[in-house]
Parts: structure tokens; C-alpha cells; sequence
């Protein structure tokens, strides 16, 4: 019995080696390797450039729109419509006019047709621009402070201050943005905790009320001008 167990652990070991050979490894699974760990380094490299945050997109705005308006060249009454021009040039891109008209017009937005809504968000956003131009003609010697962003997925805030030269008044703007393809774009700004489009709101859904949308549209056309 010794002996033939003997053999049997002999035979065992001589099979071993045969077990943990090394196998050679394929080249697909090293392909599939380096593609996954390309795909990972990829996720960990930094956003492009022009992927901006949230406060860099309201600086940005803001401080382009200040050196327009304290451009000296553009002081004259002459000068007014091309300020506005160059403004409203700066607007655009960092402010979601069709989502602020969206919400401004509330409820009563998804009961117009397809050329009414264009039609509003267009006018609307000639109105919201001619009203914010006016105020950042008036920030000649203010300065602005960035006081604080908060990111939450999808939507931001950035807290800013306008203080006056002797610092002896402040006044709050903070901007609310959203994520447009990538962009962080404006859609609300909170002046001393009043939402301005809140507040277009309540009066758009007043006149609605009292009159009619069409009249709403005529009314906004004759404040652009």
C-alpha cells in the first residue's frame, strides 16, 4: 500500500509543472487593456479651455460689458445705439434669453403656437437687453465683487456685489445659470433678493389677465423702442 502510494504522489508531481505553465497572453485582451486605460486617462483630463465655470462665464460677461460702457468714444448721444449694439453683442452668449422668456411667461408659455413664442422670445430679449444695457451704463466707477459660486449638477449661482467708490452702499446681483450644451448661460438674476424673472412674470400674467397676450407683445414692442 506504502508503495503504491508513493507512486500516485509520484505521479502527481510529475504532472505539476504541466498545470502552471505560463500561457502566452493574447493581443486582443492587451488591445481591450490600453483602450479602457486610454478612456480613463481621458476622463481625468481637464475640461478645454473654453469650457468655462459658472462665475468665469458671468465675469467674463459682466467685465466685457464694463469696458464697453466706460469706453469714452461711446460716451456721446451720437454714440448710443452703437453702445447698445456692442452690449447686446455681449449679452447674447452668456444669457439664455429663451429659457428667461420661458419662465417669465409662466403657464401661458406652452399655450402659444410656434411663430408666438419666437416671436416673444425675441422681443422679450430686446427689452431685457435694452433694460440691463441702461443699467450697466450707469456702473462707471463701481466696482464688482465676486462674492461666492455654487454648482449643483446642472445649475449655478454666482453672488456678486456692486459697491461704490467710498464702499458706503452695496447692492447684491446674484445670477442664476444653467448647463446649455456645455455652457453655463444665464436665465435669472436676483437683484437685492427680488428674481427679475419673478417679477416679469407677475406683471406679464397681470396684463394677460386684464387684456391678452397680443397685447402683452405690444406692450413690451412699444418699451423696446
Amino acid at each position: 500500500m506504502k508503495k503504491i502510494a508513493l507512486t500516485a504522489v509520484a505521479t502527481e508531481a510529475a504532472e505539476e509543472p504541466a498545470v502552471f505553465k505560463p500561457r502566452r497572453t493574447r493581443l486582443p485582451t492587451v488591445v481591450s487593456l490600453l483602450v479602457l486605460l486610454l478612456l480613463f486617462l481621458s476622463w481625468l483630463l481637464p475640461q478645454p479651455a473654453d469650457a468655462r465655470g459658472p462665475m468665469e462665464q458671468v465675469r467674463g460677461t459682466v467685465e466685457n460689458a464694463l469696458t464697453i460702457v466706460r469706453n469714452p468714444d461711446l460716451k456721446s448721444a451720437d454714440q448710443k445705439e452703437n453702445l447698445r449694439t456692442q452690449l447686446f453683442r455681449v449679452f447674447d452668449p452668456g444669457f439664455d434669453f429663451t429659457e428667461m422668456a420661458k419662465r417669465s411667461l409662466g403657464p401661458h408659455w406652452e399655450r402659444r403656437t410656434f411663430e408666438e413664442k419666437r416671436e416673444f422670445v425675441k422681443v422679450f430679449a430686446g427689452l431685457l437687453g435694452k433694460v440691463y444695457a441702461d443699467r450697466m451704463e450707469t456702473y462707471t466707477s463701481q466696482k464688482i465683487l465676486y462674492t461666492r459660486e455654487i454648482e449643483d449638477g446642472n445649475y449655478s449661482e454666482v453672488n456678486t456685489k456692486i459697491v461704490t467708490g467710498n464702499s458706503s452702499e452695496e447692492m447684491s446681483v446674484n445670477y442664476k445659470l444653467h448647463s446649455v450644451d456645455n455652457e453655463w448661460k444665464i436665465y435669472d438674476l436676483v437683484i437685492e433678493g427680488v428674481s427679475l424673472v419673478n417679477n416679469y412674470r407677475s406683471q406679464f400674467d397681470r396684463v394677460i389677465a386684464r387684456s391678452s397676450f397680443e397685447n402683452l407683445v405690444r406692450v413690451l414692442k412699444e418699451k423696446r423702442a
